[in-house]
């Protein structure tokens, strides 16, 4: 198993002392009540518990060795807790299924009126006509409002556009 250094600094707070061991803080606060790891020391001024250069090395020490300050042997079990914890690389998208063309009756009846669509004309007529959706509305009106729609959009004026 690769050794894994944690810088230390002159002062640290109980939760990243916990953090440095790669432990929750309750967890931590378990085993300090348990002798495991040492008790913190009082800032004056506050009356926070810290940890000092020394004691973080006494706890990163006892955390390598699996073997408290009170020389019981002690198993840390951290899944998923690393000390440096990587970044998870970023999710992809999955891709989306390919769309059923779900207006082919409306594609098929402009056909028969006399006005060639695509898909993707039918579908932008569609947002731009109903935007809140076809709900109850009957096929034949909108196949009339689609027609209506799209013969405005291809007027004689701008077919050179």
């Amino acid at each position: 198993m690769r050794e894994q250094v944690v810088q230390t600094k002159a002062v640290v707070t109980v939760s990243e002392m916990a953090r440095m061991c790669g432990l929750s803080r309750s967890r931590f606060y378990q085993l300090v009540e348990a002798g495991v790891f040492p008790q913190p020391v009082y800032c004056l001024a506050n009356r926070r518990p810290v940890y000092v250069e020394e004691l973080q090395e006494v706890c990163l020490e006892v955390r390598r060795r699996n073997c408290g300050v009170n020389n019981q042997p002690v198993l840390f079990y951290a899944r998923g807790h690393r000390l440096n914890p990587q970044p998870k690389p970023p999710r992809t998208a999955k891709p989306k299924p390919p769309k059923v063309n779900e207006h082919a009756d409306l594609i098929d009846g402009l056909a028969a009126l006399g006005l060639p669509a695509t898909a993707a004309e039918v579908e932008s007529a569609m947002t731009a006509l109903y935007p809140t959706g076809v709900n109850g509305t009957d096929r034949g009106e909108v196949l009339r409002g689609l027609f209506l729609f799209m013969k405005r959009q291809n007027t004689g004026g701008s077919a050179g556009r």
